[in-house]
């Protein structure tokens, strides 16, 4: 038998492989509350080292039957659950087309499972557990209860724990009106994650 790619990823954090996630919900229960948006980025290593976003994948979700849409977060979101050019796809085959890219990356980058990156993460992951119970899928990629918070290393790094001004402290542009969009926060939050990261891993590279 072959010996399993180990590589740089992997040793990083003990076999884990990070992924930055973001959701948009129409409230704060993920039992009763239709989950809307997931986006995840993925992440790679350069031939410097250094960490940086690899790729998207994102998805509008259709409200599971019975879902509770609270007013006050669609209008906050300015999203209409059922507007034809949405293009949602039902809770199942939205996570699978979400977590196949993460079950491959974490092969070819040869981790034991992924390990959820987000801003205040918890509340994500509480989501996507959620729905995967409810459409039975049973192997999330994602640790169960471990993640990632740039809430909490943004506040180490930069002193700064709410998202816009963690961002723009790590020398990254912040837009207002594209912000609260699965796509466009999970995308800063893994330039956030990977800047922190490459800040402890190769501060000369970054000026530090």
């Amino acid at each position: 038998m072959g010996h399993k790619r180990v590589t740089k990823m992997a040793r990083r954090f003990r076999g884990y492989l990070p992924v930055v996630v973001d959701v948009e919900t129409a409230g704060f229960n993920p039992e009763r509350d239709a989950l809307l948006e997931i986006a995840a980025v993925t992440l790679q290593i350069d031939h410097q080292g250094l960490w940086q976003p690899h790729e998207t994948h994102f998805c509008h979700l259709i409200p599971f039957e019975g879902a509770n849409l609270d007013q006050q977060a669609l209008d906050f979101l300015g999203v209409d659950p059922y507007h034809p050019f949405r293009f949602a796809v039902k809770e199942a085959s939205g996570l699978e087309s979400i977590f196949k890219p993460i079950r491959k990356a974490i092969k070819v980058q040869g981790c034991s499972r992924a390990i959820l990156v987000g801003h205040n993460p918890s509340f994500d992951l509480s989501f996507i557990a959620a729905a995967c119970h409810r459409t039975g899928i049973k192997k999330m990629p994602f640790h169960r209860f471990s993640t990632f918070d740039t809430a909490t290393l943004g506040g180490l790094a930069y002193r700064q724990t709410v998202l816009a001004k963690a961002v723009q402290a790590a020398g990254f542009e912040w837009n207002s009106s594209e912000a609260h969009s699965a796509i466009y926060d999970a995308e800063r939050t893994a330039d956030l994650f990977c800047r922190i990261v490459n800040l402890w891993d190769k501060p000369h590279l970054l000026g530090g």
